[in-house]
């Protein structure tokens, strides 16, 4: 049976369950210890989350009535009495101990709350210890919700829903508790249980939470754009509240990772994350369980992940449990929607860089499905981007032939560029035991910028004339798929298996054709720049099963097989191959891992261990981890975890001191690439209390098997044979760091600060015994972030302050003639990373207001504003540098400067 939250509003009244296990207190006996200030609604938030106490109430009518009484040890009933009297309104306390502020003249629905009318079980107990199981779901849509915390008040007991929603509650006291169930971006809802509803299964439809609720309410409404305290270094948000923080052209969900403590934001020219002193590649992605290789749009400024595709995210920071594997620094595991169940939604996003559209189908009573679809246009902001890195020479460019030309040249230019996303996804429900669904996502970038030059002859016609076909072609993408079936096999087994598809492709053509004709006719074409192709297939299939024993005791366990092709290619002037490199590796693995509960659940212990074989070496690959939790009290938790991590597959960096480093994706062989390792110490302590998180987190990460390619140590001359294969180097590393947070949840103003300590070192031998700062050092970073609601508007304001990152500069260099009459640069390279760019530092801020239904009871979309980099601070992306006449020309490449946006968003349901 389906069982809707009671405290689903109806006409405006929102009941929020908090600091549930002193609610069985009557108001004579709570005395208030401390002056209280503000209109009657704000004494009551205050007063519910300090004394543990629950009030349901109109938050409209409270809101006109100031409180200047005396509570300083004045008993609750006797000052609700007083402030009834005053505002002629009146008081009870229901059957289950929420105290109920309603008009004399009531409303229907105020009546029907009376216990007396109400329809909630009032008789005892029938059965004791028992267990509840049921799913989660969007009352609005009827998705699954992922990841929902169901609690028991008065006790540490509970539970979280899995990805597909289903949760299992054992050892209920009785037939009649109370159940508590939240998740972010969702009002918190409870039940009161019946020994009817208690023979059957539970599922529990809960609301979500606008940005502002005008019939609004009762105690301790949280608005909350994130969960960080709820497991060790994680971090879950929801698309929802996207739209309330400050962006350049989009809601993006990896951008706002970023905002987060241990995840840098001093890196504009990616989406990748550089979590806890690692790199992009080092960060597993899965998207509906398959893993999705490349996440940019547009020159790195956009992640590929459409918002309005997307259910819910989590960022695993370290110490993640033995379910993943084959990363070494992260996970960020994403659920796309399923599509609404209930009923035709279509909307869609514009903004000034993408247009942005979405559908969802309920197919008869057992399909649903989402389509969403996201493309770029020549708007102001895309513009500006790519105007921003291409009015020079792009990096790893040879040199633009247009550059100081005079008039009169035949100058035509071909650019054409774009990216586009798509995401779509059918899911059938055969059973209410089965959900069988397919995924699919692509994420292409098409930017051309390629340029043709003719220089006529000189002397009317007569004399040496010069020609350039200059390709600037740069094509990347990801394209995912995947087929999952899941089974609740019974209240305590459930299941799922998966097959997934996973493709990367990236080809640059940046490259010239150089025609010179002579007096006679006679033309010499020069080819000049570089060809470099990355292809990825991940062939992958995972089957995962989880047990819940007993309330105390839950196991883990699965199998996973993946099938890798990647091949990579890099060639120079039409003359020199570099690189061709062909690939192919299996890995065949499996892990089980256990939660143990005890002393009363205030401590839970993970231990696991993933174990893989892998072909290419031959060699089985042991992973041990173990994680534990300890509540020293409802406030203070103490958090720990140890681990071991492989990565088989890596994405190296082949550095390029002159035009910037790329990088490019192989296999792990043992030989040149060798498998790296990291073994993570996290340790820590969360305070909170229902208004602040304070949270402190230190880690280390000791790696192993890193991987670099460089061409500096190639020799000079190049008439002798080069083995290009010879310049991978290898070495190791560490990454260490403390990380300081205080969060406010509660009231109109809400936000966080977060303060990173960190240092990641590298050790190649290649460069020497010493450490040198890794390319992603970075010392200090500071971010504060500020949220203010009032009604339908929502204003927020983002401040980052960090290091700036190391970087390699030349000492000297030279050009060099090749025999083929191509031109070659040479450098002196200085001390590995020795210099740092300038601090890194900007301010956003964006205001967002709320569109409604005319009735004012459905939310429509919004409208938002936004302004990045607010007084247009002038940041260094990298150095580029120029060989001219034996002299090293440094040139700053920057990134953006003040960006305006406007983004309208609409939606049917």
């Amino acid at each position: 049976m389906k069982q809707t939250a009671k405290t689903i509003t109806i006409a405006g009244l929102i009941v929020f369950l908090f600091e549930l296990h002193a609610f069985t207190q009557p108001p004579a006996k709570i005395i208030l210890k401390k002056q209280y200030y503000g209109t009657l609604d704000q004494v009551l938030d205050r007063i519910s989350l300090e004394n543990k106490v629950l009030f349901t109430f109109n938050k409209r009518k409270l809101a006109l009535i100031q409180v200047d009484d005396n509570t300083v040890n004045q008993s609750l009933d006797k000052l609700l009495d007083k402030w009834c009297l005053k505002s002629k309104m009146e008081w009870y306390q229901n059957a289950d101990n929420i105290i109920n502020i309603v008009g004399r003249n009531r409303t229907p629905f105020e009546a029907a709350a009376k216990p007396e009318s109400a329809k909630t079980y009032s008789g005892k107990a029938q059965n004791f210890n028992i267990l509840i199981s049921g799913k989660i779901v969007d009352s609005g849509t009827g998705e699954a919700v992922p990841y929902a915390t169901i609690s028991i008040p008065g006790t540490n007991k509970g539970a979280n829903s899995n990805q597909d929603g289903y949760y299992t509650l054992q050892n209920v006291p009785t037939d009649t508790t109370t159940i508590v169930v939240s998740s972010i971006g969702y009002k918190t809802g409870y039940i009161f249980l019946t020994p009817e509803m208690a023979k059957s299964k539970l599922d529990v439809q809960i609301e979500p939470a606008n940005i502002e609720m005008a019939e609004v309410v009762v105690s301790a409404q949280k608005n909350t754009v994130m969960i960080t305290n709820d497991k060790i270094s994680t971090i879950q948000i929801t698309p929802r509240k996207l739209a309330e923080l400050p962006n350049i052209g989009e809601k993006d969900i990896l951008r706002t990772f970023q905002l987060m403590p241990g995840v840098s934001a001093a890196n504009e020219g990616t989406s990748g994350l550089f979590v806890r002193g690692g790199t992009p590649d080092q960060n597993l992605i899965l998207y509906d369980g398959f893993t999705v290789y490349h996440v940019d749009h547009l020159y790195g400024f956009f992640s590929a992940f459409n918002s309005n595709a997307v259910k819910d995210v989590q960022l695993y920071k370290g110490g993640f449990e033995s379910k993943y594997a084959g990363r070494l620094s992260s996970v960020t595991d994403i659920t796309g929607k399923d599509g609404n169940s209930k009923d035709f939604n279509i909307g869609g996003d514009l903004s000034l860089l993408s247009a942005n559209i979405y559908a969802e189908l309920p197919i008869g009573d057992k399909f649903t499905s989402l389509f969403a679809f996201r493309k770029s246009y020549k708007g102001p902001i895309y513009n500006k981007i790519f105007d921003q890195f291409n009015t020079e020479n792009e990096p790893a460019m040879p040199q633009a032939a247009g550059r100081g030309l005079k008039s009169g040249n035949n100058f035509a230019a071909k650019v054409s560029s774009y990216f586009y996303d798509l995401n779509s996804k059918l899911t059938y429900r055969p059973s209410d035991k089965d959900v069988i669904s397919f995924s699919l996502f692509n994420g292409t970038d098409n930017l051309d910028n390629s340029v043709k030059i003719d220089v006529p002859a000189s002397g009317g016609g007569m004399g040496r004339s010069m020609g350039s076909d200059n390709s600037d072609l740069t094509e990347y993408g990801n394209l995912g798929t995947s087929l999952k079936w899941s089974r609740r096999w019974n209240e305590k087994l459930y299941g799922n298996t998966l097959f997934s598809y996973s493709n990367y492709y990236s080809n640059r053509d940046r490259s010239s054709n150089r025609t010179t004709t002579d007096e006679d006719g006679v033309e010499t074409i020069v080819k000049l720049g570089t060809l470099e192709n990355n292809d990825l297939k991940d062939f992958s299939f995972r089957s995962d099963y989880t047990f819940d024993v007993s309330s105390k005791s839950q196991i883990g366990f699965g199998l996973k097989a993946t099938n890798y092709d990647i091949d990579y290619a890099y060639s120079q002037n039409d003359t020199s191959t570099i690189l061709n490199i062909s690939n192919k590796g299996n890995l065949m693995g499996g892990y089980l891992q256990s939660k143990f509960k005890f002393l009363d659940n205030k401590l839970t212990i993970t231990p696991g261990v993933h174990t893989t074989f892998y072909d290419v070496t031959k060699k089985f690959y042991a992973e041990p981890r173990l994680s534990a939790t300890y509540g020293i009290n409802d406030k203070i938790k103490l958090i720990g975890a140890w681990g071991t991590y492989y990565q088989f597959a890596n994405r190296i960096t082949r550095e390029d001191i002159l035009a910037g480093s790329s990088d490019f994706w192989i296999l792990s062989d043992d030989q040149k690439v060798p498998v790296s390792k990291a073994i993570h110490y996290i340790t820590g302590i969360n305070y909170e209390t229902p208004d602040y998180l304070f949270s402190v987190e230190a880690y280390y990460k000791q790696l192993t098997g890193l991987s670099e390619y460089s061409l500096r140590f190639e020799p000079a001359r190049r008439m002798q044979a080069i083995n290009y294969e010879q310049n991978f180097f290898t070495g190791n590393g560490f990454a260490r760091g403390i990380e300081l947070m205080a969060q406010k949840k509660f009231g109109n103003l809400t936000g966080w600060m977060s303060y990173t300590l960190a240092q990641a070192r590298n050790q190649f031998d290649v460069y020497g015994e010493n450490y040198f700062p890794a390319a992603q050092d970075v010392t200090n970073e500071f971010k504060a972030i500020g949220i203010y609601k009032w009604r339908k508007w929502s204003l927020a304001a983002t401040w980052i302050y960090a290091t700036g990152r190391p970087y390699t500069a030349p000492e000297g260099g030279y050009n060099i003639t090749l025999l083929d009459g191509t031109e070659k640069s040479f450098i002196t390279a200085g001390t590995k990373n020795s210099r740092r760019l300038p601090d890194y530092h900007r301010l956003d801020f964006s205001v967002n207001y709320l569109l409604k239904s005319v009735d004012q009871k459905t939310e429509r979309g919004n409208i938002s504003f936004s302004l990045f980099n607010v007084y247009d601070r002038k940041n260094t992306w990298y150095k580029e540098y120029q060989i001219l006449d034996s002299e090293i020309i440094s040139i700053d490449k920057q990134f953006l400067g003040i960006t305006p946006n406007v983004t309208v968003t609409l939606k049917l349901k």
